[in-house]
């Protein structure tokens, strides 16, 4: 079979491997959920023309995730800051600008957060078999239990890559395949070769974590959401969800079982991709955007005008402009952005929250050094930006959870927590709190150093 040439892209120190297929008006990155092996895909049942298929409408670009497939190995599962710099990675190397994502189950709520962080890389947004959320939750009941998921992980990892686990994974995911002996054996193959045991066990622990339903309201591009009506793996209410959620999104339901984009009724997906990549090209040029998804950090010292009456005018204006210079260090080290600084106060945003929590920590102790003591707040949510100022509820959201920060805390929002899930991070829970000037009560979460 001739397939497309196997290039890497190289995201920080890891190899991504992808190719590309295809020549048409709009480039569209396929990203999976599950495990993957985009050499050996295809020669799996179906797959081949599905991409094929995809590759009428547009270019595509597909890749394996890092840690899996043909990419490079690697000892921690990747958070979804860690998997979108691997498409930017991959869309810099295939010379892509901008490109719709299509996004299958995981692959999907990354391409989520990557919509509402990147949009001005983000031609638009198909969702397919995606939940917003892993687990079950009252207020999102779609999904297994953390007793559930645990099950299916040891079942992995104990039975990858045999004859019997896949004859399970394809009786789940695609029910239509109706596999012979060949088509086992070939499966069972293909998962050996796109992960190991552990590996797998990893990705499904930090898939386990994830909620991305703060980021929902945050996405402003074309979005379109793909769901089959009985899909054995995410409740078709899960798509609902999404839809509901999205400014703008178009839901589309589609009849069958198959939890896999390339099982029965491939046609009908790519044909509902196909018209809505042909809307997004008769739109014309991409609007100019002045929200994107980010997150907040605040800091400002502890006692600051004590310290200053204490020290004088001259040595307070000293320790301070080392002050700065230790927290401007570390925003350049962590791929941070100042956007504001006010007497001892700094405003910074990054485009990943692990990113941030890891640059406030660092500096915490780097101003501890010069004997002084500050508190950190960060957020994640929708920003504006109008003549080079930040605005939003986000930014006073942020704001506030700076001031509720303990001195030498740093203290993070509930939807910070959800998104650095696999990052290895971790947090002590505080009382529900209330913040100034913001409705509701709010989940806070002080980052254990």
């Amino acid at each position: 079979m001739d397939i497309p040439e196997i290039r890497y892209a190289k995201s920080g120190d890891v190899h991504i491997a992808y190719q590309v297929l295809g020549g048409g008006p709009i480039d569209l990155v396929f990203a999976p959920g599950f495990v993957s092996n985009i050499e050996m895909g295809w020669r799996l049942a179906g797959r081949a023309e599905f991409l094929r298929s995809l590759a009428s409408h547009a270019r595509l670009i597909q890749f394996d995730k890092r840690g899996t497939g043909m990419s490079d190995p690697v000892r921690d599962s990747p958070t979804l800051e860690v998997r979108m710099d691997d498409v930017r990675a991959v869309m810099d190397a295939a010379g892509s600008e901008r490109a719709a994502l299509l996004g299958v189950d995981s692959g999907g709520t990354m391409s989520a957060v990557f919509a509402a962080t990147y949009p001005d890389r983000t031609a638009g947004l198909v969702l397919f078999g995606t939940s917003a959320r892993t687990l079950w939750a009252p207020d999102h009941p779609w999904g297994p239990t953390e007793q559930e998921h645990l099950r299916t992980i040891d079942r992995y990892e104990r039975f990858w890559g045999t004859t019997d686990l896949a004859t399970d994974i394809l009786d789940t995911y695609s029910p239509s395949v109706g596999p012979d002996d060949d088509t086992i054996r070939t499966w069972a193959t293909y998962l050996r070769q796109s992960a190991s045991p552990g590996t797998i066990a990893a990705f499904e622990r930090m898939n386990m974590l994830i909620d991305v339903r703060g980021v929902l309201p945050a996405i402003h591009v074309p979005t379109l959401v793909v769901h089959r009506s009985a899909d054995r793996v995410v409740d078709v209410r899960a798509g609902r969800f999404l839809a509901d959620h999205i400014s703008g999104a178009r839901f589309v339901e589609l009849a069958g079982e198959d939890h896999s984009p390339f099982g029965a009724g491939a046609d009908e997906l790519v044909e509902t991709t196909g018209e809505f990549l042909a809307d997004l090209q008769a739109g014309g040029p991409a609007p100019e955007r002045d929200r994107i998804l980010a997150t907040i950090l605040f800091t400002d010292i502890v006692g600051s005008t004590a310290r200053a009456a204490e020290l004088g005018d001259a040595r307070w204006r000293d320790l301070l402009e080392r002050h700065h210079a230790a927290i401007r260090q570390e925003l350049a080290r962590h791929r941070g952005t100042e956007v504001e600084t006010a007497g001892d106060g700094f405003l910074a945003t990054f485009d990943g929250p692990a990113r941030a929590i890891r640059c406030a920590t660092a500096i915490v102790g780097a101003v501890r050094a010069l004997g002084l003591e500050i508190r950190a707040g960060l957020h994640t949510g929708e920003c504006e930006q109008v003549g080079g100022k930040l605005g939003g509820i986000a930014v006073h959201i942020g704001a506030r959870v700076a001031d509720a920060a303990r001195p030498g805390e740093v203290l993070v929002s509930g939807t910070v927590k959800d998104l650095v899930a696999g990052s290895e991070l971790e947090f002590d829970e505080q009382e529900a709190a209330e913040l100034k000037g913001v409705p509701g009560e709010w989940r806070l979460y002080a980052v254990r150093r």
